[in-house]
């Protein structure tokens, strides 16, 4: 498994288990990065899952926002959890990292939709990701400021 590869589903990993213990996802990145540190058995934590982990809580509500409008008839509520922790990654990565093509983006949370989730999540995931890219000039510039104060 390649490195970035294995780092996203790290990083998707944190932010699921964040969503379900109702904690911010820098406490939950704190324990996993604590807990390799004083467990062999545990791998360390990549630079690149901080880097997705730290960047999803930097645009937390923009994210969660761009979501709630372009997922019809799904609420953020309502989405099945892997959904919305993959959405919110996919969504995180593939507007604010540039140094990632956006197929690859795409593509990776697609997998991880077909790992985790229903027969159903890669193409609803497929679907709202290609739809974020149609619009990613227009998303970025509506939330270049933190937004975590929501």
């Amino acid at each position: 498994m390649a490195a970035r590869n294995k780092a996203r589903k790290r990083a998707f990993q944190i932010l699921f288990e964040a969503d379900q213990r109702g904690t911010s996802v820098q406490t939950v990145l704190a324990d996993w990065i604590r807990h390799a540190r004083t467990d062999d058995r545990q791998p360390p934590v990549s630079e690149y899952t901080m880097q997705l982990v730290e960047g999803y809580a930097q645009y937390t509500a923009r994210i969660d926002e761009l979501i709630s409008t372009y997922a019809v008839g799904w609420t953020l509520d309502r989405m099945p959890v892997v959904d919305r922790n993959i959405l919110r990654l996919g969504a995180y990565e593939l507007v604010w990292e540039d140094e990632t093509p956006d197929a690859v983006v795409i593509d990776e949370a697609v997998q991880l939709a077909k790992e985790f989730s229903t027969d159903d999540s890669p193409a609803f995931v497929n679907g709202l990701l290609g739809r974020f890219k149609e619009l990613k000039p227009s998303l970025r510039r509506g939330g270049e400021q933190s937004t975590t104060e929501a």
